[in-house]
């Protein structure tokens, strides 16, 4: 088995509790609670069938952070899935996760993001209203969107100062925002309860609710963030799986609060379809005014998304590339800010891409597609770091084992099965993505074996 592994330094283990929750639940409210529900709806029949989504897929989420609660503590490292597979299984599985996320996790999610902002920017600020004469109201959608990438791939090419400002200053601002409208629109806010008794008289198949499901699990993912650090926590055995499951149950709980606003607030048919349904239910709740005034803050809200991706993905291309298992450009530190400037614009590049050639939903299905299999795979290692006693001094071990881990798989593996077949576009597309880092791999290896000759 080859292993490219470079010697790195050891990180100071400085990272407490409440940080390492903090980070959970800042990597999973983005894009995907402001934009999914209406999608959700359009699959669904009824409130109650899209309650029993967002729950069911937390205790999905809360599954898997139990299951890589015990992983990262028995492989206490910096990578997350990229370490579980290269050591579990194989170093090319550890690439292929790291190849996928070049595009799907981070490219793609830039893209998502952007276009969500560019939906409620365009509702915030009434322009879809005046502009849907014109003829051209998505090209002005994806302009916006090409442009705010620009921005952003331009803020954070010049130093991670500048940018963790923006960032923190952003993140701040989304939890607020949550926490306003899930609280104020019930305080003071007008709406009915009798909409969550109504739905659509059309019936939905188990196809569309393995689709809604996928926009669903979409909104989860970040629930394994604390594992990518795992090397930095301090007392990673107690501090990892609390960090995971607290900050996962947070999320469940502000993500139900601010879907019963947007249900009390709007009838069901009107949610269907809709992407900016956070606005729509503002306006409704509040008035005009203050609901595109919340428009526009949702908007600046995203980009606290796009630009963690940003900052993000450029680090995990970095540290595979130093691992001589990624495209050695992406090992190159700009010499003045002190960032990997090459990674960031390519990175910037293909999420412009994206925007031009994809809608939303369609991006949604693909991140979540791609994104949902090597999870599958990580959990199964379970069996494997077990059976050959890998970290059993430091491990954490999985409550409800063997049941908790067959349970996720199960669930992942059938939700793919049935998204697949009612989205077969959006997930070949992904699977085309997995598929086209094979051939890469051996080409790196190759080369790797003539540069040590």
């Amino acid at each position: 088995m080859l292993d490219h592994s470079s010697i790195t330094p050891v990180i100071p283990r400085k990272i407490g509790l409440v940080t390492a929750i903090s980070i959970v639940v800042a990597n999973m409210i983005g894009a995907g609670i402001f934009t999914t529900t209406g999608l959700i709806s359009a699959n669904l029949p009824g409130p109650g069938w899209v309650f029993f989504c967002w729950i069911f897929g937390g205790l999905l989420a809360i599954a898997g952070a139990l299951c890589y609660s015990e992983l990262a503590t028995r492989i206490p490292e910096e990578g997350g899935e990229y370490v579980y597979l290269k050591k579990l299984f194989h170093p090319s599985l550890g690439f292929l996760t790291g190849w996928t996320s070049f595009f799907v996790g981070f490219s793609a999610p830039i893209a998502a993001s952007a276009l969500g902002f560019s939906e409620y920017f365009f509702e915030g600020a009434n322009l879809e209203e005046a502009m849907m004469d014109t003829g051209n109201f998505l090209l002005y959608k994806k302009m916006l969107a090409v442009v705010i990438i620009l921005v952003f791939v331009s803020i954070h090419y010049m130093g991670i100062k500048v940018g963790s400002v923006v960032q923190n200053g952003l993140t701040i601002l989304k939890i607020l925002i949550i926490l306003g409208l899930a609280f104020l629109g019930w305080i003071i806010g007008t709406g009915n309860t009798d909409h969550f008794f109504v739905g659509n008289i059309e019936s939905s198949t188990g196809f569309a609710f393995g689709t809604a499901m996928m926009f669903v699990m979409f909104s989860y993912s970040g629930w394994n963030a604390s594992s990518y650090i795992a090397g930095e926590l301090k007392n990673p055995r107690k501090t990892l799986p609390i960090s995971l499951v607290m900050g996962t149950v947070i999320v469940i709980v502000l993500y139900l609060a601010i879907n019963l606003f947007i249900f009390y607030a709007l009838p069901y048919p009107e949610l269907k379809g809709n992407i900016a349904v956070v606005e729509i239910a503002a306006t409704r709740a509040f008035g005009n005014w203050i609901g595109n005034v919340f428009g526009l803050l949702v908007s600046v809200a995203l980009l606290s998304s796009l630009s963690a991706y940003i900052i993000i993905g450029p680090r995990v291309y970095y540290a595979m590339a130093c691992d001589r298992l990624f495209f050695p450009f992406a090992s190159k530190i700009h010499s003045r800010f002190g960032v990997p400037g090459r990674s960031i614009l390519i990175q910037g590049g293909i999420a412009i891409f994206m925007v031009s050639f994809s809608s939303l939903e369609q991006l949604l299905i693909y991140i979540e597609f791609a994104l949902g299999i090597f999870p599958l795979f990580a959990v199964a290692g379970i069996y494997l770091a077990r059976k050959r006693g890998i970290g059993e001094e430091s491990a954490f071990r999985v409550w409800g084992y063997p049941y908790i881990p067959v349970f996720f798989i199960a669930c992942s593996l059938f939700l793919l099965v049935v998204a697949y077949m009612n989205r077969p576009l959006e997930s070949t597309a992904a699977v085309i993505t997995i598929l086209a880092g094979i051939p890469l791999y051996y080409l790196v290896v190759k080369l790797n074996r003539r540069l040590k000759k």
